[in-house]
């Protein structure tokens, strides 16, 4: 993808859950009602839950309609990226028109914190999939794990996710990250299935520190862990596997902006580069070389695995 042409979008990226996802950023970097420790983009400098329109969403649209004429592989569209997406007063209208304009399904990465509000529910009703989280069941675990915008409550975004899936016809894909020693005891847990079980999402997806985290001392869940945790959730719930699929059939024609795209949305391995771009490691490895000596890019050690980043 050409940045210049397209710069509120990214990837299509591999996502362990949506396939090939082309990324929709309606936000300028870290918008964000929460700072989760573990978030792969760092801390937010000031939480906030004022929703404004931030970008031209006529413009938005166009670069999605220009983008999938391009005939590269798209299995959905999320709305992602640098913070939360429902801050955007217009995710809603780009919603129903994308779904007009295409037959790619439609997805939406959110924190959970505004679906308390009326007009959030609403604003999301037209789209595929929803995939909310939802890391802590009391407000001290919460502020510990999420640390939100001081007006924010565990006890309403916990009742805001019952009422959207009340409403909501699509797929619900709820998600809880874990972290060790801040949301993984088993008191916690079990308030957590209580409130799931309120909630009746479709999938449970169980995520732990994959990426390097906002702070260092966030350390993840063993494989084990996390499969006794699934046990315990039960039949919807499934630990977020790594993507296994394919290339991507179409290399972009400007590579290193392709891979600047992907690298300032989060950090990313050469593993997925190698799945979202069709490059053999060996092209991506020269131009991340490249890109580290002009110190545009550089290279992070996280759990025995290198992630690349914005230098």
């Amino acid at each position: 993808m050409n940045d210049k042409r397209f710069p509120h979008l990214y990837g299509p990226v591999p996502s362990r859950r949506l396939g090939y996802s082309l990324g929709v950023d309606l936000l300028p970097f870290k918008t964000c009602s929460l700072s989760c420790v573990y978030c792969q983009l760092g801390r937010t400098r000031k939480t906030t839950i004022r929703r404004g329109q931030f970008f031209s969403a006529k413009q938005i649209l166009q670069e999605v309609q220009e983008f999938l004429k391009s005939g590269a592989r798209v299995d959905f569209i999320t709305f992602s990226g640098s913070g939360e997406p429902t801050l955007n007063k217009s995710i809603g209208w780009l919603i129903r028109k994308i779904k007009k304009m295409s037959g790619v399904p439609v997805a939406v990465l959110t924190n959970s914190t505004l679906l308390s509000r009326p007009e959030v529910r609403k604003e999301l009703a037209a789209a595929d999939v929803v995939v909310p989280s939802l890391d802590a069941a009391s407000q001290e675990v919460f502020e510990k794990v999420n640390r939100p915008h001081p007006s924010l409550r565990a006890e309403k975004i916990i009742e805001g996710l019952v009422k959207f899936r009340r409403q909501f016809k699509g797929k619900i894909w709820l998600e809880i990250l874990l972290v060790k020693g801040i949301n993984d005891s088993p008191a916690h847990l079990k308030k957590l299935k209580a409130a799931v079980e309120k909630i009746k999402p479709d999938k449970i997806h169980l995520n732990t520190v994959v990426r390097p985290p906002a702070e260092s001392q966030s350390r993840p869940l063993s494989p084990e862990e996390m499969e006794k945790i699934k046990e315990f959730f039960g039949e919807k719930a499934e630990v977020v596997a790594s993507f296994r699929k394919k290339e991507q059939e179409k290399v972009p024609e400007n590579i290193v902006q392709a891979i600047l795209s992907i690298v300032r949305r989060r950090p990313v391995s050469l593993e997925d580069l190698e799945h979202s771009l069709g490059l053999t490691r060996e092209e991506l490895s020269l131009h991340l070389q490249r890109l580290m000596e002009q110190k545009r890019v550089r290279m992070v050690r996280h759990l025995d695995r290198d992630y690349f980043e914005p230098a």
